[in-house]
């Protein structure tokens, strides 16, 4: 158990990566503008926006990889991009330069949300398994928090602070790609490769109190599928489904929205610059703590109850946000009604999306239908924030988290009616029952 807790945790710091590059750039903002004298549509789209395309692509393709070279090198391809892309950025003296290597990171970003899920799902016995595939939420939560530490202690210590704030995810880049070396191929994957004996020594040391043979010939029966098969078919039209509402409904919360955003809102509502760094910090650790307690709930309760919880809470403080803009309330009102929305995120659709993407393919299919589920959220991501400037100066902040709360009433019916529990299921059962 010792062995699969290490290797997860391994695959799962793609997801600390993930988190440190999305957010260190936001150190930089400023300062790329003034050092180039870009427009705000070029720096904007293409300065600090490449690398959101890069993810939305990597998401896209993640699954070929995946699929074709396995689990773990395409974990190693993902730590070579984010170091390259580390010291590509901090070393870049020209706007375009710098863009190429940002979108090389979110290629890793958009790949790691597949490669890092499927690995760890594969690994992890069906009773672990929800915690252990969730240790990748919690490491992007993680690399959030530690990115924005690490940007307030490397600025101003001189002129080019950027770049060793961007230079410095190398280190962490190396360590995890050297990590990732130590840890052994998914027997799900060997099998499909036909790779039997291989599959047998991993599987004897994941299960050691269990039959090795029995489980190889388990996962045999449900590769046996066509070779010819794809997740468009109609008799995966259920599971693939369920990938893409799970993923609309994550980003029609306007997550992204509100972590890209978050000083704009809280001006929005009348506070002052300062609640800016209230807010990243305060954002961050309500994130951290909350994630933390989906973790060690989500193999106890199930994925259903958290997303109860989180739908219930979303309703809440989406709700009370948007009426606070309509009724002008000012003070604290609004930032507490969104630490309430972050909290109800992070302990729902923040704990349980990549596990549940993770779970409801069957093993040949996993890595495509991740690769949809994934594609859905960066795509949904990378619109959804781009119209809110234009939707708050039009329609208005509050008619903005109205849409957002009706959204998640939607989310809570999903839940209800059409969700089904995948808690302590075998990945081969699980396939069997969700394909019609």
């Amino acid at each position: 158990m010792n062995k699969i807790l290490m290797w997860s945790v391994t695959a799962a710091l793609a997801g600390f990566l993930f988190g440190f590059d999305v957010v260190v750039i936001s150190g930089a903002d400023k300062k790329l503008q003034t050092l180039w004298g870009s427009s705000d549509a070029f720096h904007g789209a293409v300065v600090m926006g490449m690398a959101l395309w890069g993810t939305v692509i990597g998401a896209i393709f993640g699954g070929i990889p995946t699929n074709t070279f396995g689990r773990k090198k395409t974990l190693l391809i993902i730590g070579v991009l984010y170091a390259f892309s580390a010291i590509g950025t901090a070393l870049s003296n020209d706007p375009y330069l710098f863009a190429f290597f940002r979108f090389m990171g979110g290629l890793g970003v958009g790949a790691s949300t597949i490669a890092a899920p499927a690995y760890i799902s594969e690994i992890a016995p069906a009773k672990d398994r929800g915690r252990m595939v969730s240790l990748y939420q919690f490491n992007i939560v993680l690399g959030i928090l530690i990115a924005f530490l690490s940007n307030y202690l490397l600025s101003g210590i001189g002129d080019n602070d950027w770049r060793w704030m961007l230079g410095v995810q190398a280190i962490p880049a190396a360590i995890y790609t050297l990590c990732v070396l130590t840890i052994p191929e998914s027997p799900r994957w060997l099998v499909s490769q036909s790779r039997i004996e291989e599959a047998k020594k991993v599987m004897k040391i994941l299960s050691p109190d269990q039959d090795s043979e029995t489980l190889i010939t388990q996962m045999e029966d449900d590769q046996a599928e066509s070779p010819k098969e794809n997740i468009f078919m109609k008799k995966y039209r259920f599971p693939l489904m369920l990938a893409f509402l799970v993923a609309f409904f994550n980003q029609m919360s306007g997550i992204n929205a509100f972590l890209y955003y978050a000083p704009r809102i809280f001006g929005e509502a009348g506070l002052g610059e300062k609640t800016a760094l209230l807010s990243s910090i305060g954002i961050g650790v309500v994130n951290m703590v909350f994630t933390l307690v989906g973790v060690n709930l989500i193999d106890k309760v199930g994925r259903r109850t958290l997303m109860y919880l989180g739908s219930v809470g979303y309703i809440i403080s989406l709700g009370l946000v948007s009426i606070a803009f309509y009724f002008h309330w000012s003070g604290l009102a609004i930032p507490i009604f969104l630490f309430l929305f972050i909290a109800s995120h992070a302990i729902g659709q923040g704990t349980v999306i990549w596990v549940f993407i993770s779970e409801i393919f069957p093993n040949h299919l996993r890595a495509s239908g991740q690769a949809f589920g994934s594609s859905t959220h960066w795509l949904l991501a990378a619109i959804i924030p781009s119209l809110i400037p234009t939707l708050f100066s039009t329609i208005g902040a509050g008619t903005v988290f109205l849409v957002f709360t009706v959204a998640m009433v939607f989310q809570l019916f999903f839940v209800m009616f059409m969700m089904p529990e995948t808690k302590g299921i075998s990945l081969e059962k699980l396939s069997k029952t969700l394909t019609k």
